[in-house]
């Protein structure tokens, strides 16, 4: 608790002391803050407005790799930005303040248990590039090949676990202030974020995943991915090819090299649709630090990607569930959109769907009087995330990756060609999978995939029958027992209703013995004992003896 108390009170701190207060919109909070708070804060903040933009990256980036992390996601939001903060923002994703490269070799040496002299023919001192959670340096190997060696920033999982212990804290405050707080599951999202960012700490994951895409995309013309040198990657160490491409985001540069810029945006919405829909397997963390182009084809540019740290995926449910949600929304069907949020568990089954329907209707349909190209997907989801609130619906955690990469592609392919029309990309491409899903087609491929586990089963086969035959034959001859037993039980309890007047009968000549008899008179029999044991011998028989 002292820990993310302290943490906390360094981003006041951090914020008091970069002037971020110039962010805060005053004029839109209740007025006992905005005639205090926003008083104080007035003093000298037209003055702390003219370089905004680079004081929020420096704050960020004194704040450690949580933040910056959210700094490189806004800065491919650009239609949400001043070109001065987007601008600024970018410098985040490979312009992080380098350690020193002698901490990088001893690190190296350490993980490799060799030195660097024995690994490589030349290894550059300076880095290459440097981010929030590892710097890179070029280097040669022996063998005369070109690699880029990356390396784990020194004591970054300390102040990550800090970052984290305080965002649980948040989390936990939000998610008990209010039911709209437990309705956006922040202990939830941030135990994702915890899960994602503590995996971008292990290179061997990494070195993985990287392993992973690039057999995804072997020979494709749309993405290249550099080959990992599994001899030399390990915990905090990772040597990949070194590929040679330009930055995504040097727009100039693509211009002077002729690329043709609505491919290459259309392409980079192909690719994000392909990994997530068919390989299951997607790229989250594509900013543009992280994508380079091969414009060895300017006609046909191929993207290169790097740095796969932060991976996504959606089970077929998911993916079935978003492919017809994003076809329902953009057919306008918003009775579709409704069901398939009440049918996916996305907000409460008692959901009015009517009502649900008619609240998105009023959201979505002015957003449609504009072209499709001009539409916003992060305004769409903004749009229903707002709408959802009043029908309870929860944040799904398992979708907080894939909203952060959509809204990361839309911004790139956006910055490289403004007339991006996402929906004219990604529409051929749902409405083709999703009629994958049905039809023969579906059923050879899943056959396909079953064939060993079926061919591993099929000396099994006869076994099974001969079991199920026996299993069978013996439930057979039970029920006939079962049957027989029914009957009997029938039977008697037919009979015992027949036999009810005569048990009753049976009583009263018992009860009738029993009054007459004379105790005193047993020695002497007289007329009257000998009625008495004729309505007791007659009673026993209806009651014991009569079948």
């Amino acid at each position: 608790m002292f820990t993310s108390t302290f943490r906390l009170l360094r981003i006041l701190y951090t914020i008091i002391r970069f002037r971020l207060d110039v962010f805060i919109p005053f004029e839109l909070s209740p007025w006992y803050i905005r005639y205090s708070l926003g008083l104080v804060c007035a003093i000298g903040r037209q003055k702390a407005s003219e370089n905004k933009g680079e004081r929020l990256r420096l704050a960020l980036e004194s704040l450690g790799p949580i933040f910056v992390k959210f700094g490189q996601i806004l800065s491919t939001r650009r239609d949400l930005l001043d070109d001065d903060i987007a601008n600024e923002l970018a410098r985040l994703q490979d312009k992080v303040p380098p350690f020193p490269g002698e901490v990088a070799q001893a690190i190296i040496e350490r993980d490799l248990k060799a030195s660097v002299d024995e690994l490589f023919a030349e290894f550059s001192v300076t880095p290459l590039a440097s981010a929030s959670i590892a710097q890179v340096h070029t280097a040669k190997l022996h063998s005369g090949e070109d690699v880029v060696v990356k390396v784990i920033r020194p004591d970054i999982e300390k102040t990550i676990r800090q970052d984290i212990g305080l965002l649980y804290t948040l989390a936990h405050l939000v998610a008990d202030l209010s039911a709209d707080g437990r309705r956006l599951r922040p202990v939830e999202v941030v135990t994702d974020y915890e899960y994602t960012i503590l995996d971008e700490l292990d290179l061997a994951k990494e070195a993985a995943n990287t392993g992973l895409l690039q057999r995804n995309f072997v020979n494709s013309e749309l993405l290249y991915v550099p080959q990992v040198h599994w001899d030399y990657s390990h915990r905090n160490v990772m040597i990949v090819e070194r590929i040679s491409g330009i930055p995504v985001a040097d727009v100039e540069a693509l211009n002077k090299a002729n690329v043709d810029m609505k491919c290459l945006a259309e392409r980079g919405v192909e690719i994000f649709f392909t990994q997530v829909f068919s390989h299951s397997f997607f790229h989250a963390d594509m900013h543009p630090g992280n994508i380079f182009v091969d414009v060895s084809n300017p006609k046909k540019p191929k993207y290169i990607a790097i740095d796969c740290a932060i991976m996504g995926s959606l089970d077929d449910a998911d993916k079935n569930y978003l492919a017809r949600n994003l076809l329902a929304f953009f057919q306008r069907d918003y009775r579709l959109v409704a069901e398939l949020h009440v049918e996916s568990g996305w907000v409460p089954k008692g959901t009015p769907v009517h009502a649900f329907e008619s609240a998105i209707r009023s959201v979505c349909e002015p957003m449609f009087a504009k072209p499709l190209k001009d539409i916003s997907f992060g305004q769409v989801l903004i749009g229903l995330f707002q709408t959802a609130r009043r029908f309870n619906m929860e944040v799904q955690p398992q979708l907080v990756l894939l909203e952060k990469t959509l809204l990361n592609i839309e911004g790139l392919g956006r910055q490289l060609y403004p007339d991006l029309d996402l929906w004219v990309t990604a529409k051929p491409f749902l409405e083709k999978w999703m009629s994958e899903q049905v039809g023969p087609k579906r059923v050879l491929e899943e056959a396909r995939k079953q064939a060993p586990q079926w061919a591993g089963q099929l000396p099994q086969i006869p076994n099974l029958i001969f079991t199920a035959l026996s299993q069978m034959s013996h439930q057979e001859e039970r029920m006939q027992a079962q049957t027989k037993a029914i009957e009997d039980l029938s039977g008697e309890l037919k009979k015992g209703r027949k036999n009810v007047p005569f048990r009753l009968l049976g009583l009263v000549s018992l009860g009738a013995a029993w009054v007459i008899t004379d105790p005193a008179s047993l020695s002497h029999l007289k007329e009257a004992d000998f009625a008495s044991m004729g309505l007791f011998l007659v009673g026993l028989y209806l009651l014991v003896l009569k079948p």
